[in-house]
């Protein structure tokens, strides 16, 4: 049937019940709400008010909602399955603390093995090019304004309190917080887990513990090390951009910016960093039963989790830091 032309009998005798529905539909139909073409400078000030009050007025659409509702309660069921997995390794710590020594205190260097001596040369790397990131920068912006003498603590503020320890977590996280996650994900795939399990041996106790206790360790150590080498470095880099200022006076900034709370958040954070990374790494790869193709994406969720928990307890460490 080409445009235009009329509908014949047999067209007619198919389709006549659809007409009065939509007469009736018609009849019902909300008008449309349309705005008409306004030129620019011309729409008064009430009209752009009821635009803008009608915009933030009209609904998210359902798919939105839908994603943002899946995501916060997938992160209210981790937050209490991480808490639940955190609290069951502290009390198999309390409890188990003197069992099996001669077995768990060799996982325990394993892991310090791990998560500290191997990485030493990538940390004294990162700590030289923090060094020279911090000092390039700053040195540039104290010679406009002639303020050498804060140098000292800018390097103790930025590299002691906040990048040291952050830095030093990111770098353990890469390196041995994934294999954590693939370690134990394989383990539990192939169900050498649940052979521990019919041993009579925890596997908690024999896994997590030995990871949870070596990485912090393991953090910690590097994260003064770290320190040291960006502050020494940190002179070097300024003493080759000739800036007037004799290694007495650079120590002595030092000394005056720093205190004993400042070592003691230092120690803090590092160890809670170490604990964090292993709780999250151990829990992705133990607590849910995985297939060997749903490691990596176990994985990634336990890196992307560790690094966000990372940041929300600095920042935790950060208000502490500013109300005391």
């Amino acid at each position: 049937m080409y445009m235009g032309q009329q509908p014949n009998g047999f067209v007619r005798a198919l389709h006549p019940p659809f007409q009065p529905l939509r007469s009736c539909l018609s009849t019902f139909r909300a008008p449309a709400r349309t705005f008409a073409p306004v030129e620019p400078g011309t729409a008064s000030v009430p009209e752009i008010t009821q635009r803008r009050t009608l915009l933030w007025r009209a609904p998210l659409p359902r798919s939105y909602i839908n994603f943002v509702g899946r995501k916060i309660l997938r992160l209210i069921l981790t937050i209490q399955g991480l808490g639940a997995f955190a609290l069951i390794t502290l009390a198999v710590m309390i409890t188990k603390f003197g069992a099996s020594r001669r077995v768990i205190l060799p996982l325990i260097r394993a892991e310090l093995a791990k998560s500290g001596v191997r990485l030493f040369a990538m940390t004294m790397l990162v700590s030289v090019a923090l060094g020279l990131i911090i000092i390039g920068q700053t040195v540039s912006l104290l010679q406009r304004v002639n303020a050498n003498q804060f140098l000292g603590m800018v390097m103790a503020s930025v590299v002691v309190r906040e990048l040291g320890p952050l830095l030093t977590a990111l770098i353990v996280l890469s390196r041995t917080g994934t294999a954590n996650v693939i370690e134990l994900g394989t383990a539990r795939a192939l169900g050498e887990v649940e052979a521990l399990e019919a041993l009579g041996i925890d596997p908690i106790h024999y896994l997590v513990v030995p990871r949870v206790v070596g990485m912090a360790l393991g953090i910690f150590s590097l994260t003064i090390y770290l320190v040291i080498g960006a502050l020494l470095s940190g002179y070097l880099w300024a003493f080759f951009q000739d800036v007037p200022l004799t290694p007495g006076e650079y120590f002595s900034q030092l000394t005056r910016s720093l205190d004993v709370t400042d070592f003691v958040v230092l120690a803090s954070k590092s160890a809670l960093f170490g604990v964090i990374i292993a709780v999250v790494t151990c829990y992705h790869g133990l607590a849910q039963p995985l297939r060997l193709e749903e490691v990596s994406g176990a994985t990634v969720r336990a890196v992307a989790q560790s690094v966000i928990f990372c940041m929300a307890l600095d920042a935790f460490f950060i208000v502490i830091y500013l109300v005391v």
